[in-house]
């Protein structure tokens, strides 16, 4: 199940059963599980783990020390079949871990695309992380924590289980995350309280003119008005008829379980 064009150092372990697709590399002292699968071109460095039921995509780059798959630290999971799930272009860097997930929570931990996860950054069990994020060195993701795409998670940040961290938040450094971060907003402190808007991210991602003063309306709607959150999803309501770019905030405002950072 080794594809004849993959590398395979002479001093790693690649369990039978394991699938290699052609281009990847796998380097000195790495261990690949029997029920592991590693896309095209993606590169493991060296001292890498993957083991448990882990799919990898194509053209990621994985850095040394790096464990994927491996046993969850939720007391309940009691070795059922359960995932980890990777996608295409990520940079996973020194020392991350990627932990399966649990039947009670959909029974996959899941890394999407293009994603930059640093130095001894932490996804637990059951987390989704979306698209082009970021989370910097020692960031830790609690069980069951949902990232969407774009999203900034600062060094040394601990996000609790279950939160939300909307599209293109900016979360910052040394940062306590207990409720949800609605989309666009920067947060920061313990525990996390909203700064604003991630205006800059937003510009450099192209949004236009008429988008960036629907956002602002919007933020001003949910923290300035005074009113509450139910009110303020019927004044967001009325202005996503105009601006479909709030409807951002009202899809993340359903999803949202935990409450929203004020």
């Amino acid at each position: 199940m080794i594809d004849q064009c993959a590398f395979i150092h002479p001093t790693a372990i690649v369990e039978d059963g394991a699938i290699i697709h052609a281009g990847a590399y796998v380097g000195p002292f790495c261990v690949i599980g029997s029920q592991v699968e590693i896309g095209a071109r993606t590169v493991l460095k060296s001292h890498v783990v993957v083991v448990g039921v882990t799919c990898i995509g194509e053209d990621n780059q994985i850095y040394p020390f790096v464990s994927l798959g491996d046993v969850n630290q939720d007391l309940k999971y009691a070795g059922e079949r359960t995932r980890v799930a990777i996608g295409d272009r990520n940079r996973i860097r020194e020392s991350v871990t990627i932990h399966r997930g649990t039947i009670q929570g959909g029974a996959v931990t899941q890394v999407c695309n293009d994603n930059l996860l640093m130095v001894n950054a932490h996804v637990a069990h059951d987390c989704t992380v979306g698209n082009h994020c970021i989370m910097a060195n020692n960031a830790t993701l609690g069980g069951h924590v949902v990232v969407d795409d774009y999203a900034i998670i600062g060094g040394m940040t601990a996000v609790h289980q279950f939160c939300v961290i909307g599209a293109h938040v900016m979360v910052g450094g040394c940062s306590g995350v207990a409720q949800d971060v609605p989309p666009f907003v920067i947060a920061q402190g313990n525990h996390a309280t909203p700064f604003g808007l991630n205006i800059e991210g937003l510009k450099r991602r192209g949004f236009d003119r008429d988008a960036l003063h629907a956002i602002r309306a919007a933020y001003k709607i949910i923290y300035r008005s005074g009113k509450t959150l139910h009110e303020a999803k019927l004044q967001l309501e009325t202005l996503a008829s105009e601006y479909k770019v709030v409807n951002t905030f009202l899809d993340f405002l359903s999803r949202s379980q935990r409450g929203i950072i004020r």
